[in-house]
């Protein structure tokens, strides 16, 4: 088990430099996620807003936290009795310690006390409600902050509402020393777990995709991570050029690469780690296509350090990329569009609270952000998908790589 960083102090200390940032006089207000149901009466395991437990460090559902000039107070709904008979009964003076927030009142209270102030005011600063359905992705958000949202607007239609988000974004792409301890913690779980899960002897002896899956899931729960940090893709051959193929159902074949696309969860954040494997039978148009990713890899590595945009650090892969696909024979004129086809994806993103974190894509990269590397190279017509993932922490002059003893080779 990890041993825990994150004391009062760093959430006290999160609120105050969101107050700092702020520098409104408006009430702060910002609710927990709710519960969502899976099916009758039964939910789907909890999930924290992360911008929530990054203010509080609290787990609970449906908590409303406030922070008004020099008062902090948390509003916690009550329980039914057989709620709390299933579920648990909320334990204020935890939430307390947990918090940092001495002052806790029931929902009747809490709402009355907010409700006053809400009157008087013109504005309210909160976190934007998100769109019920998100086409892009296709996912239903929590509907936690429109629940919030309406509830203030009735206690005061006339109330404008300012947006917290891109305070809080520059805030948790800063990752400080408890948050870089608990990545930390994650990588070397989920690359403790891989290499165990993915010894040749046992490797040999896995017949489909979630057998390999279940071992490195025992690996991780067995060395203090809570879970994965988001689905593990276990994918062999045509099934790896599908980039979250999540089912990890397939019988695995000797003649196929299988990419494994993992991260453990330790304490709300995340390590997110891909490595391409094969079986037992590896062929030379299987190494060529791993060579290439992993070159690619090294180049992106080099380019990155602190005052460069990801977009430009993004534009030079594409071609980087395309020239490598060129002389694998996949293209002859370097387009972005053909580019696209074979690498769909970009090769880094924001790690931290949420696997994919919280980032500003259009600010200077800065020392202690954290972020992926994560090339990749997909030709379906072949059945062939490779990708090769680290987590990298940007320094003063450049990068650390976080998972760097967890070897990149086929075999």
């Amino acid at each position: 088990m990890t041993n825990s960083k994150f004391t009062s102090e760093f959430f006290a200390g999160n609120r105050a430099r969101l107050k700092d940032l702020f520098t409104g006089t408006a009430p702060i207000v910002l609710t927990a996620n709710g519960l969502l149901q899976r099916g009758g009466d039964s939910a789907y395991t909890f999930a924290q807003d992360a911008s929530f437990w990054y203010l509080t460090g609290l787990d609970e559902p449906d908590i409303t936290l406030v922070m008004d000039r020099d008062k902090e107070y948390l509003i916690v709904p009550g329980r039914s009795a057989s709620r709390e008979a299933f579920d648990g009964k909320v334990k204020t003076d935890e939430l307390s310690r947990r918090s940092g927030i001495i002052t806790v009142y029931d929902d009747m209270d809490g709402w009355k006390t907010l409700g006053g102030r809400l009157k008087k005011v013109k504005h309210v600063a909160t976190l934007a409600v998100s769109p019920a359905y998100v086409g892009h992705y296709g996912l239903y958000t929590n509907p936690a902050r429109g629940v919030l949202v309406d509830r203030l607007k009735d206690i005061n239609p006339a109330l404008k509402l300012l947006d917290l988000g891109p305070h809080l974004t520059r805030m948790r792409m800063i990752k400080q020393a408890p948050e870089l301890y608990a990545i930390k913690a994650a990588i070397d779980i989920t690359i403790a777990a891989f290499k165990e899960a993915a010894r040749p002897a046992r490797l040999s002896k896995y017949a489909y995709e979630y057998e390999l899956e279940a071992a490195i899931t025992g690996g991780m729960r067995k060395r203090g991570a809570s879970g994965h940090a988001f689905p593990p893709i276990v994918a062999g051959g045509q099934r790896a050029t599908t980039l979250h193929n999540t089912v990890n159902n397939a019988a695995l074949s000797a003649d196929e690469l299988i990419v494994v696309d993992i991260g453990a969860e330790v304490e709300h954040y995340a390590g997110d780690i891909t490595r391409t494997i094969g079986l037992k039978t590896v062929s030379r148009r299987h190494r060529a296509v791993h060579e290439a990713v992993q070159e690619i890899q090294q180049q992106a590595f080099g380019l990155l350090k602190p005052g460069i945009l990801l977009k430009d650090y993004e534009q030079q892969i594409v071609q980087l990329m395309g020239e490598k696909l060129r002389e694998l024979g996949l293209m002859k004129s370097i387009t972005p569009k053909a580019v696209r086809y074979y690498y769909p994806h970009a090769t880094s993103h924001f790690l931290g609270l949420n696997v994919h974190d919280v980032g500003d894509y259009d600010h200077p990269l800065e020392p202690g952000i954290v972020m992926t590397v994560e090339p990749g190279i997909y030709i379906p017509e072949e059945g062939i998908g490779v990708r090769i993932e680290d987590d990298v922490l940007i320094t003063g002059s450049g990068i650390k790589i976080l998972s760097n003893k967890l070897p990149r080779g086929l075999s």
